[in-house]
């Protein structure tokens, strides 16, 4: 009898996935095995696997054996290569996951939209099934798979037409049909969007497997090595790699739609885009990391969304550039374990946030000063920045939707008013570096009238902190990145009294609440990952080192079994929740990881 194992590996339940990519798309490879996400021929297309949103009709690609096999599961080292070992003692064979990335020639890179997976014996003779089930376009219509001479083929012909093609060595009817096959020699799975002209074998399989390999670790070589943790900000760069658009210099803020951030609940969002905020922090902490190509496509990503002078920012667009994200559920499916609705597009797109001005303009303005002697497109971005100030100036004042995007009634938050701070200060630190400080003595009118205004009417007396919002006795995490972006010192009082203030209010379990008043959807109830971070940090800078250390340790022991991290972790169980990976969490966990280096150094 051959019994299916399901045993769960990993030390917390949840999202217990490992993320393999390409710059144009990307895939979730469960700690079984199974290929529960994967979108084709880019991030935000319809999926072809998605059953991390539902379960039954969701469709994936798992290896299986009998229960006598443990399994395990690991990144080749500097790699966004996945290996998945099977062994039972006297059988053992490893599935490699990869889709493929290398150089082509200067500067272009080849990414076809497939996944790659090579079935390789180590020893004894396995017995292995492959459960081959794809559901095209988010299981919506009944995918058909027929057996051609060279390709097993998938079709959907419903509301919308879509194939995949599955290429193998392995005997095409006994995948279709899930039947046992023993694996004596190495075997190959490729899964591609389109249909190949030169059809693969096992041998380009192994070669491009190389190749991309090589890729993975010179694009790692080029990152520079750190005295503490090393592991972990690698492992995090690669993701902040993977969530990158090769084609047009996106950055999404997770590979996935619709993982809820409490589970039963409807905070259930598209990640699939490019979110201004989330995608300029990434830049600027890529920089540091010395990536520059990264940087110079992401600047041209915004020059071209920015055609005139007078056409304002959205606070997130597609990955293509598109400006209207309108937004579905799928009532179809279940949802992430039985949390519905599923939603692909995001009605955010339309909403109005003035942080996203200061983030990007503090992403220029670090770009500009580390690379001083590459004046790469600073004609454009000088327009950018004089256009950013004219509409910070007529906007600051007015309320907005806030870095949490609230969907009901505007208000005047706290963090979108130093982030017009941080972008009238960083236009003119830019004036000076390009422009010989013209137009910055009128700039320092504007910023100091802000300034002062935050200082007057964001504090409160009585918590002695800067609360979520003018008039309001809510703390606010987001409040905490007053220090890192220049608007006060570390060892101001008021700043210490802040921290004190969110630590008393906010800390929960070792974990952070973003805020803790009522939003659209009533009291959250998990934490935001990116939050607990941003308060290590604090303490870090006020004084309170080896707190912070140790609250730095536990938090990345909540991370899954491969080192990757959500949006959320619920306080309790600390389960991983929320769109996966995400741009915020790891971003954060690199700038915290370097501030303990600097103090190492």
């Amino acid at each position: 009898m051959f019994n299916i194992f399901s045993k769960s590996l990993n030390k917390h339940t949840g999202l217990n996935y490992g993320i393999i990519g390409n710059c144009k798309s990307s895939a979730l490879i469960n700690e079984d095995s199974s290929i529960d996400w994967c979108c084709l021929p880019q991030f935000d297309s319809s999926s072809v696997f998605c059953k991390i949103i539902d379960h039954e009709k969701g469709g994936n690609l798992k290896i299986e054996c009998d229960h006598s096999y443990s399994i395990s599961q690991k990144y080749l080292d500097k790699t966004a290569i996945i290996i998945t070992t099977f062994d039972n003692g006297k059988s053992a064979f490893d599935v490699i996951d990869f889709m493929t990335r290398f150089e082509s020639d200067e500067n272009n890179f080849y990414s076809p939209p497939e996944i790659q997976r090579l079935i390789i014996p180590k020893k004894g003779t396995p017995s292995i099934k492959i459960l081959y089930d794809p559901k095209l376009d988010y299981a919506r219509g009944q995918t058909k798979t027929y057996i051609k001479e060279n390709f097993i083929v998938s079709v959907l012909d419903d509301a919308s037409y879509e194939t995949l093609f599955l290429y193998t060595n392995f005997d095409k009817k006994r995948i279709v049909e899930s039947e046992e096959i023993i694996l004596d020699r190495t075997m190959y799975l490729n899964l591609s969007y389109n249909e190949k002209i030169d059809t693969p074998d096992v041998e380009k399989s192994l070669l491009e497997y190389e190749k991309t390999k090589a890729y993975w670790l010179n694009w790692c070589e080029k990152t520079p090595s750190f005295e503490e943790y090393n592991t972990q900000i690698i492992r995090s760069a690669i993701t902040l790699k993977l969530l990158t658009f090769d084609k047009t210099g996106a950055v999404l803020a997770a590979a996935t739609t619709s993982i809820p951030e409490t589970l039963g609940e409807v905070r259930n969002w598209d990640y699939r885009f490019c979110w201004i905020r989330d995608a300029s922090m990434v830049i600027k902490v890529i920089t540091k990391l010395g990536h520059q190509r990264i940087v110079k496509n992401f600047i041209d990503f915004i020059v071209d969304l920015i055609p005139t002078k007078n056409e304002k920012l959205q606070i997130m667009y597609g990955i293509d550039g598109q400006k209207i994200l309108t937004e579905k559920t799928l009532d179809h499916l279940s949802g992430f374990k039985n949390s519905k609705p599923v939603r692909v597009g995001n009605a955010a797109y339309s909403q109005k946030q003035n942080d996203i001005y200061g983030i990007l303009m503090d992403a220029i303005h670090f770009q500009i000063d580390k690379y001083k002697e590459d004046n790469y497109k600073h004609e454009q971005l000088w327009s950018i920045v004089k256009s950013v100030v004219w509409v910070v100036e007529k906007n600051w004042e007015k309320p907005d939707k806030g870095i949490w995007e609230f969907r009901n009634e505007d208000q005047h938050f706290t963090f979108s008013k130093l982030l017009c701070w941080v972008a009238i200060d960083r236009a003119i630190k830019i004036s000076y570096l390009i422009k010989g400080g013209r137009k910055a003595e009128k700039w320092k009118i504007l910023r100091e009238e802000i300034k002062k205004d935050i200082m007057d009417k964001a504090w409160d007396p009585i918590k002695k902190a800067f609360t979520q919002s003018y008039n309001s006795k809510d703390l606010d995490a987001s409040v905490l990145l007053m220090e890192p972006y220049g608007f006060i010192n570390a060892k101001n009082q008021m700043y210490i009294n802040t921290v004190e203030a969110i630590e008393k209010e906010l800390l929960h379990n070792g974990l952070l609440f973003r805020y803790k008043n009522n939003d659209d959807f009533g009291e959250p109830k998990s934490s935001f990952t990116v939050c607990t971070f941003w308060f290590i940090n604090s303490l870090y800078k006020i004084g309170e080192e080896e707190k912070a250390s140790k609250m730095f340790k536990k938090l990345l022991s909540y991370s899954n079994h491969l080192g990757l991290f959500s949006e959320d972790i619920d306080f309790k169980s600390k389960q991983l929740l929320g769109n996966f990976p995400q741009a915020y969490s790891h971003l954060a966990l690199i700038e915290t990881a370097i501030n303990f280096n600097k103090k190492a150094t």
